[in-house]
């Protein structure tokens, strides 16, 4: 009676009268959104707190001394007090804003990893977006440290665990991995890995993109040194990102870019840096689209994660039962902690065909590696289908997904 209840009160089709966006047709199909994982649609909510920020309150932060400019600082430093309360970091200097998560991986290898020499080693996953790989691999190209990968388990859905475990030595200096698979949706044992990687003294990076929309993360219980997402992921401004940072960890770190704001003091003889978080903001920031990701998260806590978990697992399950039907369906990521991602192939057509197929019908999937080509090698396949669900999707889009597929299966076979 109580689930029940529960379901009764997710009303999916009011928040779809939030995102006009998903009210659009195409080829004289209704659009079917499928590719939050690349990035979601955004709430009136945001949109007009936009709008509202560029007409009202447009003036350049911090330093300023009229009221105008007080106003834009003001919401930009709440947006940081609530990200810090949100996410339980312990406290506002140890979040800061960047343009993505791509960029808060660049500056923690960039900066933190200016410790590091040659012989050391860094373990990463075989599941890494590339954004959690080429930036260690500059820093390897640099200072000549070494990065281990760990592989798949032999379910090809889960990570190697004991892998893991056995890849610590004395020699090992970072531990970097994602939180959830952007293309198998595995969630991974973060938890678990952090614990691990500090028994050993080894701090670690989490890459948070792919989990932040669908689930809640405390930085503070999981115990991570450097925590990363973006802001239009879930459901907030593009160009926007988050990095968490246990504050003497970021203390020690030498600046990573240069210019205004991250000063105290310039002069030709040299330059002292500003305190936390702010040593790390160089130049001017989206002040406008920080401000209005804080209406982001308002929106994500007005339906709140356990409601969407269960309306997205719902949702999952029933397009997986459906597609399992299908003659030549092969889906990727079978892991029982899994996320709202769908990879898949149907018999031996290429990805880009069936996307195309499926784009006719009004479909709108993710065709290719997903930025993720080492995990295509280790599965032996060169991309795949993939889509992905959000709090907004709808049982009637998951059936016209699934009659879509039954309709272009034959003419790939």
């Amino acid at each position: 009676m109580q689930n029940a209840t529960r379901n009764m009160e997710y009303n999916v089709e009011k928040i779809r009268r939030d995102f006009p966006g998903l009210d659009r047709s195409f080829y004289g199909h209704p659009m079917v959104y499928l590719d939050n994982t690349a990035t979601s649609q955004t709430p009136r909510q945001v949109v007009e707190e936009i709008e509202r920020l560029y007409y009202n309150h447009k003036a350049n932060v911090h330093r300023g001394v009229s009221s105008i400019s007080q106003e834009a600082t003001d919401r930009q430093e709440a947006t940081r007090r609530r990200v810090a309360e949100w996410i339980g970091a312990g406290s506002v200097e140890e979040v800061i804003f960047t343009r993505g998560t791509t960029e808060s991986i660049n500056l923690v290898a960039a900066s933190f990893g200016q410790r590091f020499k040659e012989g050391d080693e860094i373990i990463l996953t075989v599941m890494e977006h590339h954004s959690n790989i080429v930036p260690w691999q500059l820093l390897a190209m640099r200072t000549g440290i070494r990065l281990r990968v760990v592989p798949l388990g032999s379910d090809n859905s889960t990570l190697d665990f004991e892998s893991y475990r056995l890849l610590f030595n004395d020699r090992t200096v970072m531990a970097s991995f994602c939180h959830v698979s952007n293309v198998l949706g595995t969630v991974n044992p973060v938890s678990e890995m952090i614990a691990i990687a500090h028994s050993h003294g080894v701090p670690v990076l989490v890459d948070g993109a792919q989990a932040v929309p669908h689930m809640k993360v405390d930085v503070t219980a999981l115990d991570a040194d450097f925590y990363v997402f973006s802001s239009h992921k879930m459901y907030g401004p593009t160009g926007i990102g988050v990095l968490y940072g246990k504050r003497d960890l970021l203390e020690s770190m030498p600046p990573y870019q240069g210019g205004g704001e991250m000063i105290s003091s310039v002069s030709f003889g040299g330059t002292t840096w500003a305190d936390l978080p702010f040593k790390f903001e160089a130049g001017t920031p989206d002040f406008i689209g920080i401000a209005a990701l804080h209406r982001a998260i308002d929106y994500i806590d007005s339906i709140g994660y356990d409601a969407i978990y269960r309306h997205e697992k719902e949702l999952l399950d029933y397009a997986v039962d459906g597609m399992k039907g299908i003659e030549g369906m092969r889906i990727f990521g079978n892991s029982p902690h899994k996320s709202a991602v769908i990879s898949f192939l149907i018999g031996n057509a290429h990805h880009y065909d069936t996307g195309m197929l499926l784009d006719k019908l009004g479909i709108e999937v993710r065709t290719g590696h997903h930025c993720a080509q080492p995990l295509m090698r280790a599965l032996g396949i060169e991309g795949t289908v993939r889509a992905s669900l959000a709090m907004y999707n709808t049982k009637e889009e998951i059936d016209m997904f699934l009659l879509a597929l039954r309709r272009i299966a034959p003419m790939l076979a």
